[in-house]
C-alpha cells in the first residue's frame, strides 16, 4: 500500500446516491414485491411434491435472503455514518417491514419442510442440488415443529414491526440525538455519545472521571426512556416464549448459536474457576495508576501518560503485515479492503458509537465501521472487524443458505485476527515500558470477555427472570447491573456503572437475544485456534479456511470436534485456552513489578 489511504468508505459502488439513491429505492421496492411473489409460490407448494419444485423454491429463497442482507447492510451503513439522516431512518423502518415479510415467508417454508413425510424427506436430501443444504434444512425442519400455526406466526411477525423492533429503533433514535457537554480549555463543547466515549481513554484521571460523570449524567437523564425500551422489548420476547411453551430464556439464544447449554455452563464454570488471577491484574493496574482500587472508568484506562499512536496508513500496514504471517489470503483481503475503501474510520461528529462489519453477499463486498484515532486498541478493533470481513470473504462462493453462521462462531474469526495483531505488538515492543503497555492492552481483552461480558450475561439472566413478573423499575435495573458487575469483577472495583444496561446497545438489539456470551465463546474458541495454528505443521491457511466455511452448517460442538478434535462440553478445552490467557497476566504482573522498582 503505497498511496495514502482514505479513512472513509465508498458506498456509491453498491447504490449510488447514499440515502437518496434511486437504485436503492428501486431495489427495496422490487425486493418487497419478490417476497410477495415467492410467498404465494410457497403457499401453493405441496410439501410432499416433486423434488424439482423444492429445488426451485430453495433457489428463490437463497436469492431473496442475499438481497435482504444486501439491503439491510446498506441501510445499516447509512444510519451509522450519520445519525441525523432522516431518510436513513425511514429506510430502517422499511427494512423492518420487509424483514417481517421475509420472516413470515421463512416460517411458511419451514412449516412446509416440517410437513414432508420421513420417506420423502430422505429422498429430498439425496438430491444433488439439495444435499449440501442437509444441515440447515434439517435444522429448520426441527424448528418448524416448535412453531405455532402459520397464521399465528405471521401475526407475531407483523406485530413485531411496531411492537418489538420499534423499541430498538426508538432506543437508537434517542441515543443518536443525545449530546454530551464537555468543558475543554474554558469552553463547553458538545459531543455525540461515541465521541465522548473516546475521551475515556485519556491518561488524565481527573479528566477521565469528569467525562465519565458527564456521560453518566446523560444516561441517567434518559433512564426512564431506556427503561421503557428495555422492558417492552423483553416483554414482547417473553410473551412470544410463553405462547411457544418455552420456560427457559436461554432456549432461543442457545438455538441461534447452535450450542448446548452444557457447553455454555462448562465455559462459564472454567472462567469463574480462574478469575482470581485476573482480579490480581486489576489490583496491579490500580497500583500502576497510584490508586487503591480501580473504578469502572479506570478499567480501560492507559497505564502510560504517553501513548504511541499510528496514523491510519501505519495501522493498516501493520495489520496487513501481521496477517501475512498466518494467512497470505487474509492479508490480501485486508489490503483490498483498505485500498477499495471498504472501511469508514474517520473521527468526526454525527457517527454512531461503536464498530461493526457488515456484508453485501450479492456484491461480494464488506463494509467496516469504526472511529479510528490511532491507539493500539483502535488497531486491534480494526483487525477484529477485518477478521469478520475475511470470514464472509471465504464463504462468498457457497450457497447463501449455508452462509448463516451464528454469532459465537462469527466472533471467532474476528477475535483470531485481533489476537494476531495484539500478540505481534507485544513481541515487537522496544522497551519494558512499551511492552507493559501493550501487554496491559492485551490482558484487558481477557478481562472484557471474562468480567465485562460475564456481567452482561448475569444481568440479563436475572433481569428476564424478574421481567416475567412484570415491569422492572429503573431503580431495580440499576441495582441488578451493579450486582452483576460486582460478581463478575470479583468485587475488585471501587465503583461500578449502574447505567451500563442503558448505555450498552447490545441489550436493546432485537435480532439477537443475549448479545453477550457469544463474544466470550468466540474469544476462547479463537484462542484455541491460535494455539493450534502455532503448533500446526501443515497448511494452516487451508485448515483455517475449511473451519470457517463449515461455521454455517454445523453445531459448534461438531465444528470443534471435526477441526480441532476437542469436546466443548468438557472443561479441558476451556481450561487450556484460559491458561493461554493467564500466561499474559503472569507476564504482565512480573513486568509491572520490575518497572515499578
Amino acid at each position: 500500500m503505497t498511496q495514502k489511504l482514505q479513512p472513509t468508505w465508498d458506498l456509491d459502488v453498491i447504490f449510488p446516491g447514499q440515502s437518496d439513491s434511486e437504485a436503492l429505492r428501486q431495489f427495496v421496492n422490487e425486493l418487497s414485491e419478490e417476497i410477495e411473489t415467492v410467498t404465494e409460490s410457497v403457499n401453493n407448494l405441496e410439501a410432499n411434491g416433486f423434488g424439482e419444485d423444492w429445488e426451485h423454491v430453495l433457489k428463490q429463497i437463497e436469492l431473496i435472503t442475499k438481497k435482504l442482507r444486501e439491503m439491510g447492510a446498506f441501510i445499516s451503513c447509512l444510519s451509522a455514518q450519520d445519525v441525523t439522516d432522516k431518510q436513513a431512518d425511514i429506510y430502517v423502518a422499511k427494512r423492518a417491514q420487509i424483514a417481517a415479510a421475509h420472516s413470515a415467508l421463512t416460517k411458511i417454508v419451514d412449516q412446509k419442510l416440517g410437513a414432508v413425510t420421513e420417506a420423502n424427506w430422505d429422498l429430498l436430501l439425496e438430491r444433488e442440488a439439495i444435499k449440501p443444504l442437509q444441515f440447515i434444512l434439517t435444522e429448520r425442519r426441527e424448528r418448524a415443529r416448535e412453531q405455532l400455526s402459520k397464521n399465528e406466526e405471521i401475526l407475531i411477525g407483523d406485530l413485531a414491526i411496531d411492537g418489538y423492533h420499534a423499541w430498538n429503533q426508538m432506543y437508537e433514535t434517542i441515543v443518536g440525538n443525545m449530546k454530551i457537554d464537555i468543558e475543554e480549555d474554558g469552553k463547553v463543547q458538545q459531543y455525540s455519545v461515541g465521541q465522548a466515549a473516546n475521551k475515556l481513554s485519556t491518561p488524565d484521571r481527573e479528566q477521565r472521571e469528569y467525562v465519565y460523570r458527564r456521560i453518566s449524567d446523560a444516561w441517567k437523564a434518559n433512564e426512564d426512556l431506556f427503561g421503557q425500551t428495555l422492558n417492552h422489548l423483553a416483554g414482547f420476547r417473553l410473551q412470544t416464549y410463553k405462547h411457544y411453551g418455552w420456560d427457559k430464556v436461554l432456549k432461543e439464544p442457545l438455538a441461534k448459536n447452535r450450542m448446548k447449554e452444557e457447553t455454555l455452563n462448562t465455559m462459564w464454570g472454567a472462567i469463574e474457576k480462574h478469575k482470581s488471577l485476573f482480579a490480581d491484574y486489576l489490583h496491579q493496574k490500580a497500583s500502576l495508576l497510584n490508586l487503591d482500587k480501580l473504578s469502572i472508568f479506570d478499567v480501560n484506562a492507559p497505564i502510560q501518560s504517553k501513548m504511541e499512536k499510528k496514523s491510519y496508513d501505519e495501522g493498516a500496514a501493520f495489520i496487513v503485515e501481521q496477517f501475512r504471517g498466518f494467512s497470505p489470503q487474509m492479508a490480501d483481503f485486508a489490503q483490498m479492503a483498505f485500498e477499495k475503501r471498504w472501511i469508514e474510520a474517520e473521527d468526526r461528529a454525527g457517527k454512531r458509537p461503536g464498530g461493526f462489519c457488515t456484508s453485501f453477499p450479492l456484491s461480494e463486498q464488506t463494509r467496516i465501521f469504526m472511529t479510528y484515532s490511532g491507539t493500539p486498541s483502535n488497531i486491534a478493533t480494526l483487525a477484529h472487524e477485518l477478521g469478520h470481513g475475511y470470514h464472509q470473504y471465504v464463504m462468498n462462493d457457497m450457497n447463501g443458505l449455508n452462509q448463516g453462521y451464528a454469532m459465537n462462531v462469527a466472533e471467532t474469526a474476528s477475535t483470531f485476527a485481533e489476537m494476531i495483531v495484539a500478540d505481534a505488538s507485544v513481541k515487537m515492543a522496544a522497551t519494558d515500558e512499551e511492552k507493559l503497555t501493550l501487554l496491559e492492552d492485551k490482558v484487558s481483552r481477557s478481562v472484557a470477555f471474562f468480567m465485562n461480558i460475564h456481567a452482561r450475561f448475569l444481568f440479563e439472566k436475572q433481569f428476564y427472570e424478574e421481567r416475567k413478573q412484570g415491569m422492572v423499575s429503573t431503580e431495580r435495573l440499576n441495582e441488578l447491573m451493579v450486582e452483576a458487575q460486582k460478581e463478575a469483577y470479583c468485587g475488585s472495583l471501587s465503583e461500578y456503572d449502574p447505567h451500563f444496561w442503558a448505555s450498552k446497545l447490545h441489550f436493546h438489539i432485537t435480532g439477537v437475544p443475549f448479545y453477550n456470551f457469544p463474544y466470550t465463546f468466540g474469544y476462547l474458541f479463537s484462542q484455541g485456534i491460535y494455539a493450534y495454528a502455532k503448533d500446526y505443521k501443515g497448511d494452516f491457511e487451508a485448515k483455517y479456511t475449511a473451519l470457517l466455511r463449515d461455521t454455517g452448517r454445523m453445531t459448534v460442538e461438531e465444528l470443534a470436534e471435526k477441526h480441532l478434535q476437542v469436546d466443548l462440553s468438557k472443561p479441558e478445552f476451556w481450561e487450556n485456552t484460559i491458561e493461554i490467557c493467564k500466561q499474559d497476566v503472569q507476564e504482565f504482573l512480573e513486568l509491572a513489578k520490575k518497572v515499578e522498582k
